[in-house]
């Protein structure tokens, strides 16, 4: 679906999602598919589509409405450079939420900092709301700065470059780790959250917007704008202990 670099098509994305609608999930007893992360996602484009009905969009809606829960990143375009009397100035932007984000039923996911939430807040690059329809957006936020993760694809390969280039060669025959900023890696931690909810309350498998209600709906806040934080910081425990 994506290359090396970690790009390709909404077109491939919107593929990848009615497989998992029409054929993984085909009988509707039996949802082999229980949710669906989504760190990709693109610029909203206001002429082109209304704001939560691009194509991507509506498909992320129809994958909700068959029974899985979709969580989606927020987008790293929430810090940009505007014009003053005085001098350009960098400032938070408002009204960046990126698709598939924008989908209503999305879970849509902002990032904050991975240690001290509460202290630094939303994290500077994510994506601010509201919604270019003014709906609330992002849902949650989770830890999205200097994740550490599994290195895949040309980032991997420039990291082991980098290495070789200051030590010795880089032994490439394990698994090597590496450390990553964004809303790509804060949602993770919302659907790792939310397999972790439906692994104990499994009556909850196949209604996906009464699971949304109960993570937005536990979550702690930061003190942040709304349209910032959403709802605030995911919390598992207070989700599990909710019902």
């Amino acid at each position: 679906m994506l290359d090396g670099s970690g790009e390709g098509r909404s077109s491939d994305v919107i593929r990848a999602l009615e497989y998992v609608r029409e054929k993984l999930n085909d009988n509707p007893k039996l949802l082999r598919v229980h949710g669906v992360n989504l760190s990709v996602g693109y610029e909203f484009d206001a002429e082109m589509f209304a704001c939560g009905q691009s194509p991507l969009c509506a498909e992320v809606d129809r994958l909700v409405q068959s029974g899985v829960v979709v969580v989606a990143a927020a987008g790293n375009t929430g810090y940009g450079t505007v014009g003053s009397s005085t001098r350009p100035t960098k400032v938070g932007l408002s009204n960046t939420i990126n698709d598939p984000g924008n989908a209503e039923q999305a879970i849509t996911v902002g990032a904050t900092h991975r240690d001290s939430p509460y202290m630094y807040g939303v994290s500077y690059f994510s994506s601010k709301g509201p919604t270019g329809d003014g709906r609330l957006k992002p849902d949650l936020v989770a830890p999205g700065e200097r994740i550490t993760s599994c290195g895949a694809g040309v980032r991997l390969t420039e990291a082991v470059q980098a290495v070789a280039l200051g030590e010795a060669a880089a032994d490439t025959s394990f698994a090597d780790y590496m450390e990553d900023s964004g809303t790509s890696m804060a949602a993770p931690h919302v659907s790792g959250a939310i397999a972790a909810f439906l692994s104990i309350r499994r009556e909850f498998i196949g209604k996906p917007r009464e699971v949304k209600k109960i993570f937005t709906s536990t979550a702690t806040p930061l003190g942040r704008e709304r349209y910032f934080e959403g709802h605030g910081l995911v919390d598992l425990v207070r989700a599990i202990q909710s019902v």
